[in-house]
């Protein structure tokens, strides 16, 4: 692995070097450790070497400490398409429940996500609060992070899946806009190429009115509807990336559980205020909704995990560009379960807002090699 590889997958190391070390002890005679004691008293010839493997110094012991164990060729990518895939079906039974109303679904989400952090903050011991000149920005990290899951899931309940999860795919064009003005990162002309040609695939896909004038086919609701869900995928998009540049602009100098400690405590905090206000509260009365509910958390927490392994051990070009799946798995479960084949119109806004994605990961990536 390589020098950017975290704190929790550090920790899993030992046991995989104890472990090939009791390869090595295990399959040893009995008296192994009496043996090259007994070489060297007697002075024998070579009694420097090891008496297994004839080396100096004997090749099983320098080997654990001097080398690590690469990844698997393409294993970060795989981890990558499995994220995909869990985010998805995530998405999938959000858009199953009936009963519930989204900011509910992002509450119970976050209780479920709670019972699973505060194991790992006891075990990691870093707190719950926070380096001192870094809280101002976790709490920013919470509420802006977790308004953007709220958002998305109510897009995924107005409008169809494939379209809300085009739209969020604009979330690259807005990162690097907004690392421009808050990061001072170099914005390009490249970048203002990509910006546009994702606005006109979101531009496709909304179809307002005073351009398509009054066609609503493909669409599997109301235009006012589809509206709404899709000015809540956008603004998921925004708040996502501002998310982004927060997390860029800590670094390293925060924990990565820490960081989600506070967007589970403030997403449940801000979901049941908002839950107070339109008053929406309601226990699902079908079992199957609130299984639905377990398995959000789970897939969703699962799908968070293995984007942060594979970020880990993979260039975060490759991993934006198989992100993209995420795309592919939309439109096949739209279609399986929902039996609604996306239009000609969301295809080609998909295209345009994959393409500028792919594009901008490719050329970040072709310069970080430089």
């Amino acid at each position: 692995m390589g020098p950017q590889e975290s704190a929790q997958e550090r920790a899993g190391e030992p046991a995989e070097l104890l472990e090939s070390g009791l390869q090595l002890t295990d399959h040893a005679p009995s008296n192994a450790s009496e043996e090259p004691a007994d070489a060297e008293a007697a002075g024998a010839p070579g009694g420097g070497r090891c008496w297994l493997c004839r080396s100096s110094p004997c090749c099983s012991r320098a080997e654990p400490e001097t080398k690590k164990k690469a990844p698997c060729p393409g294993l970060g990518l795989f981890y990558t398409l499995l994220s995909a895939f869990l985010f998805s079906v995530a998405s999938l039974f959000v858009k199953k429940v009936q009963d519930v109303h989204a900011v509910e679904i992002s509450a119970f989400r976050c209780v479920f996500q709670v019972l699973v952090i505060i194991p790992c903050l006891i075990y990691r011991k870093t707190g719950f609060i926070g380096p001192k000149g870094q809280r101002i920005f976790l709490i920013l990290r919470g509420v802006f992070g977790s308004t953007a899951m709220i958002l998305i899931y109510y897009a995924f309940q107005t409008t169809s899946l494939a379209d809300a999860t085009v739209i969020t795919f604009s979330c690259p064009v807005f990162t690097s806009l907004f690392a421009w003005i808050f990061l001072k990162e170099k914005y390009s002309l490249w970048d203002a190429f990509f910006t546009l040609f994702t606005i006109t695939g979101v531009i496709l896909i909304v179809r307002p009115p005073f351009l398509f004038g009054s066609d609503t086919s493909g669409m599997e609701e109301s235009y006012s509807v589809h509206l709404k869900g899709m000015i809540a995928a956008l603004g998921h998009a925004v708040f996502a990336a501002v998310t982004l540049v927060i997390l860029r602009k800590m670094g390293k100098s925060v924990d990565y559980f820490l960081s989600i400690w506070y967007y589970v405590i403030l997403g449940l905090t801000e979901s049941i205020i908002v839950l107070f206000i339109i008053g929406e509260w309601s226990v699902p009365y079908c079992g199957l909704d609130r299984l639905f509910l377990i398995l959000i958390g789970f897939f969703g927490l699962g799908g968070q995990i293995f984007i942060t392994k594979a970020l880990q051990i993979e260039n975060a070009g490759p991993v934006a560009l198989m992100k993209t799946m995420d795309v592919v798995f939309a439109f096949i479960f739209q279609i399986i379960f929902f039996n609604d084949i996306p239009s000609w119109w969301t295809v080609g806004g998909a295209f345009c807002v994959v393409a500028s994605s792919a594009g901008a990961a490719i050329r970040r990536w072709f310069q970080s090699s430089k």
